[in-house]
């Protein structure tokens, strides 16, 4: 039965899987063992979906049938964004990437590791923020919505006015009944200054100010993507520590693609996520494990990045992971959960 489950159909435009969620699915999800919470909250596992596969409030009660518990609504924006246009998930070979910088080969055939190129899109706000309060209405018992939110700035935008931006979003998405409000520091598929404002401990502990300031009754949570060192993480957690409840960590592993040698996507450096970013994302997750510990940091750690079987898991959870978060893997096999839980992790 779980076989046949419906997925993101990548063959597909955005707006059309947009349009075409599938309904909740009636299914005996089995139990987790232990005892869970995000960020305080308490929920029924360590599953949860990152902001990218849930692109609606249809796409994250489909997901919530199937044995995921933090579900975190597709990063929003104070306007509307288009998505770019296809392919947005690009199968490229399964080759290691030890960090930043690297080229792939786009595969003939499905893999288990994919180029990543949407661009963080965003509906209106009004179409949004409904959308988020139907999501939260449909939740079950033990179930936490996280609302992903991001600036979108002009050029000439100083990093006030951005973190501004992040706040406005975050405000909206509290109203609109989110459990916690994620701000995505981190898109390798843009190019603009809200890119990569984790790699500068400033700017970090600007935007995280503003949303705690935003939403001061909500856990906060910080979407980062690799780091460059432990030096540069520990700075990064230092500044934001006195605003963030959570780091998540870490979104894909950029690199540029290439067929037949020719660089695809204009030649402009895409997010990997899957089987190819797995051993790194690893290493990253017990980093900053350690490098939380050693401070006396209250913030969880959430991991994500390349996890795919039972053992991806509990590897993260080992690791030192408060949470685990499965994007690629779940959007081409919606019953992952499932098959996780009957593992037992």
């Amino acid at each position: 039965m779980t076989a046949m489950l419906p997925a993101y159909d990548i063959r597909q435009t955005y707006d059309w899987n947009y349009e075409h969620a599938p309904p909740p699915a009636v299914l005996d999800v089995p139990d987790c063992p232990g005892t869970w919470d995000f960020c305080g909250i308490p929920v029924n596992s360590p599953l949860g979906v990152p902001a990218g596969p849930l692109l609606n409030s249809g796409w994250i009660l489909y997901y919530a049938s199937l044995g995921f518990d933090v579900l975190t609504y597709k990063t929003v924006r104070s306007s509307y964004r288009a998505c770019y246009g296809l392919p947005n998930l690009l199968p490229v070979r399964d080759e290691a990437l030890p960090g930043e910088g690297g080229i792939l080969e786009q595969a003939r055939q499905a893999s288990g590791s994919w180029a990543i190129s949407f661009g963080m899109p965003s509906r209106d706000p009004a179409q949004w923020l409904a959308d988020v309060e139907r999501a939260r209405l449909g939740l079950r018992q033990g179930q936490v919505l996280v609302v992903s939110v991001v600036a979108s700035p002009d050029a000439d935008w100083t990093i006030d006015q951005v973190a501004a931006d992040f706040a406005r979003c975050a405000r909206w998405a509290a109203d609109s009944g989110a459990h916690v409000v994620e701000a995505n520091l981190s898109c390798p598929n843009v190019c603009t200054q809200e890119a990569d404002l984790y790699l500068s401990p400033l700017h970090a502990a600007a935007v995280a100010s503003a949303v705690r300031q935003a939403v001061p009754g909500l856990p906060v949570a910080l979407k980062v993507g690799l780091f460059h060192g432990a030096e540069q993480a520990k700075e990064v957690i230092a500044a934001v520590g006195p605003y963030a409840d959570a780091l998540c960590a870490t979104n894909s592993i950029t690199a540029r693609v290439s067929s037949n040698g020719q660089p695809l996507f204009d030649g402009l450096r895409r997010g990997i996520g899957g089987t190819a970013i797995t051993a790194r994302c690893l290493q990253e997750t017990a980093m900053l494990a350690g490098l939380l510990r050693q401070s006396g940091s209250t913030m969880k750690l959430v991991s994500v990045g390349g996890v795919a079987t039972p053992e991806d898991v509990r590897d993260r959870l080992r690791a030192g992971a408060h949470h685990v978060q499965i994007a690629t893997a779940a959007m081409l096999d919606p019953s992952l959960a499932l098959r996780i839980r009957k593992a037992a992790l």
